[in-house]
């Protein structure tokens, strides 16, 4: 019996999935994940403080096997944790070491698990959203979508039906990635940022109609660098208020005198030399196909949504490629009588 044999066998009886744990990030199917314990307890959680409760994750390895990890999770958030706003707050999963050890969990410390707001249609849409960006920059968060089942007596029948999540990569782990680290402490405004990958992230929010986003008050960004000297690189998250997500609570700020969140507005800051652009809208053209590719071999989305998207990139492409049309919507920032400077009230510590 030759090596690999015996090396099948040994994974096949302990019950051990041989892919490596990283690949909880490296692939596209649909992960059904069973949850079980205190959740109850856990989702009514949803104070200024919430604390940590003790649960279960189960999941099935490459060979049918159950495999279930003890774990710590808590509500967190902000919009979204809070029970009028959201019929499921998000949660952190918090894995020690040696309960992930040869899973496909390994490596793993603290993941969050985005939950269904208003219906789990808006987190498929949203997930969506992360691929789009991973398909423009390595310096994006990975996501997995998982289908979630809960398991506790206490819960209403309702709670019991199986819903669709997000893991969301650790932001250490995506800076790690990338070979960056975390900048945290500092202040930080846009201008300061690596020119390419702003306007690549600034352009990125203009094309899903988000504006729910800020650099320098680290509004659903994150920020990473080579070191403490080097100039960041910022990332975007939290993607539910984007107009092409269509979530029903959202809405854009007042202080934008937008209609809806699907009126695009660039929210970058002003320049004024439109060629600097030139770089990043060679990149969206020649990544056109993988955007659109999201959506038209997703089978979890209804026609008239993926209809509706794809004319919604349309517009987007029509857009930057025309210059007279581009510059308006691109300088908005430099006019002193629009709202493109305006900082939203809420965002400003």
């Amino acid at each position: 019996m030759n090596s690999f044999r015996w090396l099948f066998i040994f994974f096949l009886v302990i019950g051990l999935n041989p892919v490596l744990a990283q690949d909880l990030f490296h692939q596209d199917d649909v992960l059904p994940l069973k949850i079980s314990g205190s959740i109850a307890a856990l989702l009514k959680d949803r104070g200024d403080d919430p604390q940590y409760h003790e649960i279960q994750l189960s999941y099935s390895n490459a060979y049918q096997a159950a495999i279930t990890i003890p774990l710590r999770a808590r509500v967190r958030g902000n919009f979204r944790r809070l029970k009028s706003n959201c019929d499921y707050p998000p949660i952190m999963l918090n894995f020690s070491d040696q309960s992930t050890q040869g899973t496909l969990f390994e490596g793993q410390g603290k993941l969050k698990l985005v939950m269904p707001c208003q219906g789990d249609k808006y987190v498929i849409r949203e997930y969506l959203v992360y691929k789009l960006y991973n398909a423009m920059t390595s310096r994006s968060f990975k996501a997995r979508l998982v289908q979630v089942q809960f398991e506790d007596p206490a819960l209403k029948a309702r709670d019991l039906e199986p819903f669709y999540g997000i893991l969301l990569e650790e932001e250490h782990e995506m800076a790690h990635r990338n070979e960056m680290v975390l900048v945290e402490d500092r202040i930080i405004r846009p201008e300061q940022t690596s020119l390419d990958d702003f306007l690549n992230l600034a352009v990125f929010e203009y094309l899903i109609g988000n504006t729910d986003w800020s650099v320098q008050y680290r509004q659903n960004v994150k920020l990473m660098a080579k070191d403490s000297l080097s100039i960041p690189t910022p990332v975007p998250y939290d993607f539910d208020h984007a107009g092409i997500v269509g979530a029903p609570y959202a809405k854009p700020a007042p202080e934008l005198l937008l209609s809806s969140t699907r009126e695009r507005r660039y929210r970058g800051f002003c320049i004024q030399a439109l060629n600097q652009f030139d770089p990043v809208l060679s990149r969206y053209n020649e990544r056109k196909s993988a955007l659109y590719e999201v959506y038209q071999t997703c089978n979890l989305l209804d026609e008239a949504y993926r209809k509706s998207t794809l004319k919604f990139l349309d517009e987007f492409y029509e857009t930057i490629n025309n210059p007279k049309k581009f510059k308006t919507e691109i300088q908005y920032p430099c006019n002193p009588e629009g709202t493109g400077n305006v900082v939203i009230k809420g965002l400003k510590q």
